[in-house]
């Protein structure tokens, strides 16, 4: 090795570097040694999280893209390692968030042979629209290593962000090269067609109940911010797509709400009763649209005017009457200079009763138990500091927040929400200890007992860290939205049919990893053992027992048991 030259695997290490990685995420494989000795060289400028399992540091990595919009980044080994990540993987692309994970494989002189743990990782992480990973490829030189990594980070910011894929031959890394970074890579932003906001300008005069559903991926505050103004001047109702609730400013009177599980069928209702929707960002999967209710392809009754930054998703779902290819941030910033007249065709009235509906919404049903869960939530808001990041995985539990809980969000300055739109279980907690290791703001999680159990393990990542994540653990012992579904379809059939637990003591396991351990059976021990969370240096489990029956925000199981049963 020259003077000038270093093994490949520092390289790689000193590529994120110039591309602005300050954390990556990860479980070590000896397929990628050299790559762990880079972490060790630039370990004053870039920080290796150590995490127990591939799919947590996927999830942490795929977390970090959401916060920063550039790449959130993750390395694996090969085989399990890459399976074991690929729920991070399948997160990052349905939730349109950068990231890039590097696979450890092996070496280039076994391949093909099925070696140890070998796995052909074009086919498994497949490039498509119905895929995984926007981009697959594997590096067999190393003096292309910085053209390589640099590709990776505009593929998976550019049009619509998602996570690519990078495979790193044992052998590689080990090479030696005198090849240097390449600098730094922004995301290139696509402008809105001029021609195409003349037609929009007279499609909103010409509409008496348009609608904004706002989200999806590439936002940044000053979007945020444009979208605000441009809403203000038109005077829009505006709802934020499914687990994209910090998009638009939920204290701001042109609230509607929340577009996706468990809507207000208030909102519901007047989103079908519209007569032109834009949707500003969202993708408009099954979850926003109501398992595409709302909006019904592939030609929606209602007039739809679709923004998004791939020019791939226009139109592959829905028929849209106008279609425009604009990142986030150059579409608002057009969108807010649209003149508009000085009196809209549909008036005030019609955004003040959608932001009525959405206030009324707040107001909670009385449900059984010793716990209310909105008191609850009512105390994360009285609390929590405003740039708090709130994040969940998949389940009923995650409706308290998302229907009670009311985000500043990115226009204040901060994304606030993470959660995954792909609904996968155990997001929450890895997401919520990457929040606080990246950002240094408070964490609060809320989890379900058998999400929890999903990626608890991570809580040891935190305490080897030093960082700080509250999370609020509802025990229900089971898999409650899976129990809610079998009592829809197959009332009183649920004994051995899946979704039952028997739980550990989640107190003690959360003192063995080294957080603090709290169980809360009643609403007003609720409060103090928050406050205390929040002054504690190190993080807090609080569990909270809740009654198996408050299985939603809205109504009881056996509601849902007795309303099936009348049907058989």
């Amino acid at each position: 090795m020259t003077q000038d030259s270093q093994l490949a695997g520092h390289l790689i290490v000193e590529c994120l570097v110039a591309q602005g990685v300050t954390h990556a995420f990860g479980v070590p494989g000896e397929s990628y040694l050299a790559v762990l000795d880079g972490f060790h060289k630039y370990r004053e400028q870039i920080r290796f999280v150590i995490n127990r399992q591939e799919g947590g540091a996927a999830f942490m990595a795929e977390a970090a893209g959401k916060m920063a919009g550039r790449p959130g980044v993750c390395f694996v080994t090969r085989g399990p390692g890459a399976t074991n990540a690929s729920i991070g993987v399948h997160t990052a692309f349905q939730d349109s968030t950068p990231m890039v994970l590097f696979v450890g494989d092996v070496a280039s002189d076994q391949r093909d042979r099925e070696a140890f743990q070998e796995l052909e990782y074009q086919n498994f992480f497949g490039p498509s629209t119905k895929g995984m990973a926007k981009r697959v490829e594997r590096i067999d030189d190393p003096d292309r290593i910085p053209e390589y990594v640099a590709r990776a980070f505009a593929t998976a910011m550019n049009g619509r962000p998602g996570p690519v894929v990078l495979v790193l031959p044992e052998d590689m890394l080990t090479k030696p090269t005198a090849s240097r970074p390449l600098p730094r890579v922004e995301a290139v932003e696509s402008w809105s067609d001029p021609g195409a906001l003349r037609t929009l300008r007279e499609m909103l005069l010409a509409a008496k109940k348009p609608f904004v559903i706002a989200g999806g991926g590439g936002w940044t505050p000053q979007a945020a911010q444009a979208l605000q103004r441009f809403a203000e001047n038109w005077k829009l109702p505006v709802g934020n797509a499914f687990r994209f609730q910090d998009t638009f400013d939920n204290h701001h009177p042109l609230y509607a709400g929340d577009v996706g599980i468990g809507i207000n069928a208030k909102l519901s209702a007047r989103i079908q009763d519209s007569d032109l929707v834009l949707a500003i960002g969202p993708r408009l999967g099954e979850m926003t649209t109501g398992g595409y209710t709302l909006l019904k392809p592939p030609r929606p009754k209602q007039k739809l005017v679709h923004i998004h930054a791939s020019a791939e998703e226009l139109h592959r779902v829905y028929r849209a009457d106008l279609a425009i290819n604009a990142t986030m941030n150059a579409a608002a910033r057009s969108l807010e200079v649209l003149t508009a007249p000085p009196d809209v065709p549909w008036g005030s009235a019609w955004a003040q009763a959608a932001n009525a509906d959405y206030l009324e919404n707040l107001k909670p049903q009385k449900l059984p138990g010793d716990i209310d869960m909105p008191a609850v939530v009512a105390a994360l808001q009285k609390h929590l500091p405003a740039d708090a990041l709130i994040t969940n995985g998949a389940g009923n539990f995650a409706s308290w927040t998302h229907r009670f809980f009311k985000h500043h969000g990115l226009a204040k300055g901060h994304k606030t929400q993470l959660a995954p739109t792909v609904g996968a279980m155990g997001y929450g907690v890895p997401a919520g200890i990457a929040a606080n290791i990246v950002s240094g703001r408070v964490a609060l999680t809320m989890a379900g007992d058998g999400d929890f159990l999903m990626n608890g393990q991570e809580l040891a990542t935190a305490s080897q860290c030093g960082a700080k994540s509250i999370i609020v653990l509802l025990n229900n012992g089971m898999y409650g939205t899976i129990r809610m579904h079998q009592e829809r379809e197959y009332p009183r059939r649920t004994e051995g049919a899946g979704t039952e637990l028997a739980n550990p003591d989640f107190v003690a396991l959360a003192k063995a990893y080294g957080y603090e351990g709290v169980r809360v059976t009643r609403t007003e021990q609720f409060e103090p053992a928050l406050l205390a969370a929040l002054e504690r240096r190190q993080g807090t489990l609080i569990e909270v027992m809740l009654d198996p029956e408050v299985i939603t925000t809205r109504g009881t199981l056996s509601a849902i048991r007795e309303a099936a049963l009348k049907k058989a």
